[in-house]
């Protein structure tokens, strides 16, 4: 370098101002310019208030709410006060027999077994006899694998997630009648003896291969005593549920609805196959999706409109595609 200008500081320190014999990485605060405060840290969300529990009473007045069902409802009640009255003498210091809470709900599709089962858990748990009352439902196709051997513990895996509450088989009697299904249960019955202070178990279907599913596993018979009947619903309580269904979707049924699905009912076969509530709710979501293509044309439908099911919609035609788009629609309102 030349020595002209061999005591000259660094071109790039010279431009910025600064001392050699200052640390570069640390330019000196220039006046005028404020500190920026240090940004607030974000409150910690507040987590979400615990929904309180069902209580007893409340959940007892929700299946005495249930349509129909008169003699399911006695007899959970009376299940309630035997299981009741066994805690208090167990508590009081009493001898109490053991009384098995497994059960078996019979019956055709559609009768509520689902959601008696659902009430079922939560009683129990409000009763003090399992952990946290949820329920599991599940069917063969959950429980059986692939493989002799690999059923055991697919099995037991579905039962580890029930612990605490109810597992609901709904036609158990398919695990009949081969090796895969003696396996599950066979681990069943292993995993209610196991885990009998915190699972309850419930099986369901058709009555008559229920009995046979029962006595063909001696393991079961010994753990079922109670059997609950679920009767196929009347017309008057199908009309209720359906009624009940369309007031809770904020559907109002215009006059001449009920007297239309009451013709459907009637020429409907009834057996074992018949849907019973299933098939009343199957009609609705048929009659919704109808009053949908009734208005497919109106840009603004009015409240009532939007609002209102006619007798046409509930056509016991419950698989058929809609309309021929084709077709003139006779909504009023339709043609603006």
């Amino acid at each position: 370098m030349s020595e002209e200008f061999s005591d000259l500081p660094p071109l790039h320190g010279r431009l910025l101002g600064w001392k050699r014999d200052q640390n570069p990485a640390r330019p000196e605060p220039v006046e005028g310019l404020d500190e920026v405060a240090p940004a607030d840290p974000k409150p910690e969300p507040k987590p979400e208030p615990a929904t309180p529990e069902p209580t007893l009473d409340e959940l007892l007045a929700e299946l005495d709410a249930l349509t129909g069902l008169s003699e399911v409802k006695a007899e959970i009640h009376r299940q309630v006060a035997v299981l009741r009255v066994e805690a208090l003498r167990t508590k009081a210091g009493l001898r109490a027999p053991t009384i098995t809470r497994h059960l078996v709900f019979v019956g055709n599709p559609g009768t509520g077994k689902t959601t008696v089962a659902r009430l079922v858990g939560g009683i129990y748990r409000a009763l003090g006899l399992l952990s946290k009352g949820q329920l599991v439902e599940v069917d063969r196709s959950e429980l059986v694998a692939g493989y002799l051997g690999q059923t055991a513990t697919k099995t037991a895996e579905v039962v580890a997630s029930a612990v605490g509450g109810v597992l609901f088989i709904d036609e158990a009697y398919s695990l009949s009648g081969d090796q895969f299904g003696r396996e599950a249960v066979d681990t069943l019955v292993k995993e209610m003896e196991d885990r009998r202070d915190d699972l309850v178990l419930i099986v369901a279907g058709y009555p008559d291969p229920m009995v046979v599913f029962i006595a063909q596993n001696p393991g079961l018979a010994s753990r079922f005593r109670t059997t609950i009947e679920f009767g196929d619903y009347s017309d008057d309580e199908l009309v209720s549920i359906l009624t009940s269904m369309a007031e809770t979707g904020d559907y109002d049924l215009a006059d001449g609805c009920v007297e239309r699905f009451e013709m459907v009912l009637a020429t409907t076969p009834r057996g074992p196959t018949f849907g019973n509530g299933r098939f009343a709710r199957n009609l609705l979501e048929a009659a919704i999706g109808r009053h949908a293509w009734r208005l497919r044309d109106v840009d603004e439908p009015t409240l009532d409109q939007l609002r209102t099911l006619l007798p046409d919609d509930l056509d016991a035609r419950i698989l058929e595609p809609p309309p021929d788009p084709t077709e003139p629609t006779t909504e009023p309102g339709a043609d603006r």
